[in-house]
């Protein structure tokens, strides 16, 4: 199920619901609360009154917001989710599988998973996953660029996520906050149009939905933002035990 990415540019012009976006994150809330009466099952597990159910069952209405730390190595970080990639033999498979769960995709994101550069893998796998903010990375401005956000991960031993995990995160997180929007750390797909984008697995408040973002490599991002980024296969010593720990400036 795709959506114009318009309908996606009230929550995602921030990368959260703050500040301005405020009046965007009651209004989802609302919305949201009164398809719990009328939203229809068939619409699936990623519809507002599945997750709203969820939520309400395991307490996870809204995000949980931490106190932010600063991380010196991706060994500081624990696996927040390890999901199953190479599950579906083709890109269309998985597209398929996202309608059929009744997640919405954006106009953005429906055309990075429509394009060659967009892969599966071709055997399952499982990746584990971290979810860092750019503040925990050691930025301390108000926006950050995407290129250095990813420079920075890399020091630190994080990994991009290949562009599948963006999808199949999506599949795999039912049970996703409301008012959470993550930043899938991966090397950005071009649209039709040649625009780089990056995806973002999110729960605006009207259902779960897979949106694409700027990905150019000077776009302003949220420093609060969270990003996904792959954790490497090996745990053995490297030489990022002696890498510098200090921030960015």
């Amino acid at each position: 199920m795709s959506i114009p990415t318009s309908q996606a540019d009230c929550a995602i012009a921030n990368g959260h619901p703050s500040g301005s976006d405020s009046r965007c994150w009651i209004v989802a809330m609302l919305c949201a609360t009164s398809l719990l009466a009328f939203t229809p099952e068939a619409w699936g597990q990623c519809s507002a009154r599945e997750v709203l159910q969820n939520q309400l069952k395991l307490g996870k209405i809204a995000p949980v917001h931490r106190t932010p730390k600063l991380i010196r190595s991706v060994r500081d970080v624990s696996t927040w989710r390890t999901i199953a990639v190479g599950t579906f033999p083709d890109p269309l498979a998985l597209r398929s599988a996202l309608d059929a769960a009744g997640c919405n995709i954006g106009g953005l994101a429906s055309e990075v998973l429509a394009r060659p550069a967009f892969t599966v893998s071709s055997s399952r796998t499982n990746v584990e996953l971290v979810a860092v903010s750019a503040v925990e990375l050691g930025f301390e401005t108000d926006t950050v660029t995407l290129a250095a956000v990813y420079t920075r991960a890399r020091q630190l031993g994080f990994e991009l996520a290949p562009a599948e995990v963006g999808p199949q995160l999506r599949l795999q997180y039912l049970d996703q906050p409301m008012g959470e929007f993550l930043v899938v750390a991966m090397e950005p797909i071009r649209t039709w149009s040649h625009a780089p984008i990056v995806l973002n697995v999110a729960n605006g408040g009207a259902g779960l939905i897979l949106i694409g973002q700027d990905g150019r490599d000077d776009a302003e991002i949220p420093v609060t933002s969270r990003f996904v980024f792959a954790r490497p296969n090996d745990r053995g010593p490297s030489w990022l035990d002696t890498a510098t720990a200090h921030p960015p400036p």
